[in-house]
């Protein structure tokens, strides 16, 4: 049986990073609904974040993205993070909002083009040497829409020469994560569409290049937590990007369209020690939230990782080997799903309250008057938010 002590230490020591761009005004093509008293610079997201992590205790990084939460001094804005109790975590790139990469960023025709992207990603690799940050993720919308659009294997030199030249350029602290995605804005082909596209760059980079699994980023049905499995037998797991998607790539609360497929990944993470630090795995968010609340949005989904976490801990590892090893298939089965039906809200509450914490972060969060303090505040100026 587990040893409860253990799981509440493991629980205990989890970090879940908050995106920066959650906090803000963000939506979907079609509409951005804005909301009252949201962040009008980068500093206001840093405000609202620390809300977070003083109500779960569990957050305290926080992902940039370059050029959204752009600042004439990024030392002073790691600064005041810090000053906050937080600190600056990945920095994103951004080579998908700009007109010349309508054919593509990093992987465009035209060398003009790619040196423009290139630049930019070496500037975020500047900012993470002013803020201390070690991530670098990177997400390229790159692709075709059209057959014969353009050499798909010239594409794939062009990515390969452009992520040799940022890699070359971190230091000895920092790494490359680079995700992945199905489909989306390209159509035809994508130039990094999977895991296994991006692991073998990543491979051929060397060991300061790593995967990044975004859970929205699959064909249907794909099965993510083999991905995961692979990914952390090969030391080769960066990270994550949480959300849930019912189609595609929805950027939904994680946990919220199919808890139990975060269960499953959780338990392949905690068996195949990538809760350890020494792993170095990032359990970053990265959601959409346009018509709920910003910010207990964000609680609620780091509550909803610790849930799936705390059910993965509680798998009978010993039992689940003893059955696999003697092909009792529902014996197997039946283990991991008393772990997933257990109700660990109990249990997470008593570790908030052992920690000095209250016990339900969300209901804490609507007593405390921050809400009401930015709405009444954050007046004027232009939202810090999705295009900004």
């Amino acid at each position: 049986m587990p040893d409860i002590a253990a799981v509440k230490a493991a629980l205990s020591g989890q970090r879940i990073e908050t995106p920066s761009w959650g906090y803000g005004n963000s939506g979907t093509r079609f509409k951005v609904f804005a909301q009252s008293g949201v962040p009008r610079t980068p500093f206001e997201k840093l405000d609202d974040a620390a809300q977070v992590h003083a109500f779960t205790g569990v957050a305290p990084k926080v992902s940039l993205h370059i050029p959204w939460d752009r600042v004439e001094d990024y030392a002073a804005l790691a600064a005041y993070a810090k000053d906050r109790g937080l600190e600056l975590g990945a920095i994103n790139s951004n080579t998908f909002q700009d007109d010349s990469y309508k054919l593509g960023s990093v992987c465009h025709p035209d060398a003009k083009v790619r040196r423009k992207a290139v630049d930019h990603l070496l500037e975020c690799v500047d900012i993470m040497d002013a803020t201390g940050s070690s991530d670098l993720k990177l997400w390229f919308a790159d692709g075709t829409n059209y057959p014969g659009q353009d050499d798909i294997v010239d594409r794939q030199d062009r990515l390969a020469e452009a992520l040799a030249e940022v890699y070359a350029r971190l230091g000895d602290d920092q790494r490359l994560l680079l995700e992945y995605k199905f489909f989306e804005p390209a159509f035809y082909t994508t130039d990094v569409p999977d895991w296994g596209t991006s692991y073998a760059h990543c491979l051929k980079l060397g060991s300061k290049a790593q995967v990044v699994v975004d859970t929205g980023h699959h064909a249907p049905g794909t099965n993510i937590e083999f991905i995961v499995a692979f990914l952390l037998r090969e030391g080769k797991l960066g990270g994550f990007d949480f959300n849930s998607r019912f189609y595609a790539d929805d950027d939904l609360m994680v946990g919220s369209a199919d808890p139990f497929q975060l269960f499953r990944i959780m338990h392949e993470v905690a068996k195949n020690g990538g809760l350890a630090p020494e792993t170095n795995v990032a359990f970053m968010l990265d959601q959409c939230h346009n018509i709920e609340a910003k910010i207990p949005a964000v609680i609620r989904s780091v509550m909803n990782v610790q849930e799936a976490t705390a059910k993965a801990l509680l798998v009978d590892v010993d039992a689940l080997a003893e059955a696999q090893q003697s092909g009792d298939v529902l014996a197997a089965n039946a283990v991991l799903m008393d772990a997933y039906n257990t109700d660990v809200r109990p249990l997470l509450r008593e570790i908030r309250e052992e920690t000095g914490l209250a016990p339900d972060p969300v209901a804490a969060y609507a007593g405390s008057g921050w809400q009401e303090r930015i709405t009444a505040e954050r007046v004027g100026g232009e939202q810090a938010g999705w295009g900004a």
